[in-house]
């Protein structure tokens, strides 16, 4: 699709956009992921969490989502997006789990995704941490060297194996906008061939171990350093 579309079209906002709203919604999405991971605990089981994200999500002012609310336990954090989840999976006392939100505030999209873990599995723990580290060195590069999406990724994947992962190369990152941005442009941030503009951008990183049946989830704005708030 990228190869049929000028860099202006792909990355065209709508008629209301306004890059203050967008950042505010990010920090909504940010403050939701926490409240809900806080809420997460173990002895639950993935249907549960994912029951009680909506919940959350509709309290604190979601109107939709522009897509489904994801929660995955253990073994399921493995799986690309679209792939169901192994059913009854429960959280355990040493385990990982990651949360991805796309929420509609208003007519705003948000969307962010981390990983957390229970327990003190230091592989755990370096997974987690392992996919917020790819993301920022793949964001620094990206504002270093003037990198392509493709080229993102392609760095983005050296990144995860030089830590000992894989890279989920299904997870390939999207446009963000005002509802909805695939009125705009549906393709991935992997295909495009041009350096993506700060704002427009959701950049994914998915990681899984090479053997064994865990990994994490990470994903935010591409932003410059004078937006990128934590």
């Amino acid at each position: 699709m990228s190869t049929q579309l000028s860099q202006s079209q792909i990355e065209a906002v709508g008629a209301g956009f306004d890059m203050a709203q967008l950042l505010e919604q990010r920090q909504r999405t940010l403050k939701a992921i926490e409240a809900i991971a806080a809420a997460i605990v173990p002895g639950m089981r993935e249907e549960a969490a994912v029951m009680l994200a909506n919940q959350l999500l509709g309290e604190r002012g979601m109107r939709r989502g522009w897509h489904k609310v994801n929660v995955r336990f253990g073994i399921n954090t493995t799986l690309h997006f679209h792939t169901p989840s192994q059913p009854d999976v429960v959280l355990g006392d040493d385990d990982i789990f990651f949360i991805d939100i796309g929420p509609v505030f208003e007519h705003w999209e948000g969307d962010g995704g981390d990983t957390f873990v229970t327990g003190r599995n230091p592989d755990l723990a370096r997974c987690a941490a392992d996919a917020r580290a790819v993301f920022h060195a793949a964001r620094r590069q990206w504002l270093t060297e003037g990198l392509s999406g493709r080229a993102l990724y392609e760095f983005s994947a050296e990144e995860a194996a030089r830590r000992g992962w894989i890279l989920n190369l299904q997870m390939n990152g999207h446009r963000l906008s005002d509802f909805p941005h695939k009125a705009i442009f549906g393709g991935s941030l992997a295909e495009i061939e041009f350096v993506p503009a700060s704002g427009l951008w959701v950049l994914e990183i998915q990681l899984r171990h090479p053997t064994r049946p865990f990994g994490a989830f990470f994903e935010d704005l591409l932003l410059e350093d004078r937006h990128f708030t934590v």
